[in-house]
């Protein structure tokens, strides 16, 4: 119920405005030429809606967020949130949902990929309380996708399937970008969600999923007009190590078996290294240095490019935080060591001291990483 305007001294004040309907949560990187052609479609297939549409960037370097803005001047329903120092899919929705006053809620991708005629269908089902949550599935049939080159249909089926076995997700399309819920459902479980990894709605389906009555309904996936694709190694990365956190009941973090496995191939190239620097006879010593480095400044690059490529360091802050990270990464070994060596001499068993010791260092590089290199 929308509260009356009162008078102040006797003055009249301007009536209030109510909230939108339903909010458009678009997660944007490098959408520039997409922008004002999803506005129109919006504009068309939304006639008779209160509607907005939110536009969160992670500070595109094209201007995309300029663009969403300068619309804006000419269209209140048009807003954009900017991001800068943080990147990521699944945070930006957060974000965008949680700025919005509607009571519902549409995320969908700015790429024209997602069918706009949807949407008047979706909030009819939301309204009519026929479900909690409504999913536009891309594999409801087993028709080739337009919008994938075979490679990434491959890809993307096999995550799915992944999703569902390992996780034992019934739906036909748990990665699905395109979704819409009730916003004060959104916003009960927006603390349990992970801002990391670029698929949100596995995480809402994982956190909430057992309550939430869910529809899917089929749509066609449309071929890219503009841009290119999110889904890289690293997207690809994020998605195995989430598949992992969830396995764990997120006792593991997703960022953690990154960090992990960045510390994994540290220990490839180390001995890679060493193997290459012995070929010519060369002192053991100055060689065991030389491709201990090498696999420090590895780690330190993969995990700045990987890890943690959404507070990705640059420039003078990326030569503080690389002697950070020696610093830290030397205390670990030192903890390694002494740890590895009190196991191995009270029981003997020498791949459990080295395991031990592993796992006590990549756990201490990790925290103190996070909180002095990266500052999360």
């Amino acid at each position: 119920m929308i509260p009356k305007p009162k008078a102040i001294s006797g003055k009249d004040v301007a009536a209030p405005i109510p909230c939108p309907d339903v909010t458009i949560v678009v997660p944007t990187y490098m959408e520039r030429r997409n922008i004002e052609t999803l506005i129109e479609r919006l504009q068309v297939v939304l006639v008779g809606v209160n509607w907005e549409v939110i536009f969160v960037d992670d500070s595109s370097p094209d201007g995309t967020a300029a663009i969403a803005k300068e619309l804006g001047q000419f269209d209140a329903r048009i807003r954009c949130i900017r991001r800068i120092g943080r990147r990521g899919l699944a945070g930006a929705c957060i974000e965008g949902v949680l700025a919005s006053q509607a009571r519902y809620i549409c995320v969908m991708d700015a790429d024209l990929q997602h069918d706009e005629n949807l949407i008047p269908q979706m909030l009819n089902v939301l309204q009519r309380n026929e479900c909690d949550l409504i999913i536009a599935s891309r594999y409801m049939t087993d028709e080739p996708i337009a919008g994938l080159t075979g490679r990434r249909e491959h890809l993307s089926r096999f995550a799915t399937l992944l999703s569902r076995r390992f996780l034992h997700i019934t739906l036909s399309d748990p990665l699905s970008g395109f979704f819409a819920m009730r916003r004060d459902m959104f916003d009960d479980i927006a603390a349990k969600l992970s801002p990391d990894g670029f698929k949100l709605l596995l995480n809402i389906v994982l956190v909430e999923g057992p309550h939430l009555n869910i529809i899917e309904i089929p749509f066609g996936f449309r071929a890219r007009h503009h841009g290119e694709s999110k889904l890289d190694t690293r997207a690809t990365l994020d998605f195995c190590a989430l598949l992992l956190s969830q396995a764990t009941a997120n006792i593991i973090p997703q960022r953690f078996l990154l960090f992990f496995a960045v510390g994994l191939s540290g220990i490839a190239v180390h001995f890679l290294m060493l193997k290459l620097l012995m070929i010519g006879d060369s002192n053991f010593i100055y060689a065991q240095g030389a491709a201990a480095a090498v696999a420090i400044v590895s780690n330190f690059w993969l995990n700045n490019n990987l890890t943690y490529r959404d507070q990705k360091l640059s420039g003078i802050d990326a030569l503080r935080g690389f002697a950070l990270f020696v610093l830290i990464c030397s205390f670990g070994f030192v903890s390694n060591i002494s740890i590895s060596d009190w196991i191995f001499v009270g029981d003997k068993a020498w791949w459990l001291a080295g395991f031990a010791g592993a796992v006590v260092s990549a756990v201490w590089n990790y925290s103190v990483s996070a909180a002095l290199v990266w500052r999360r």
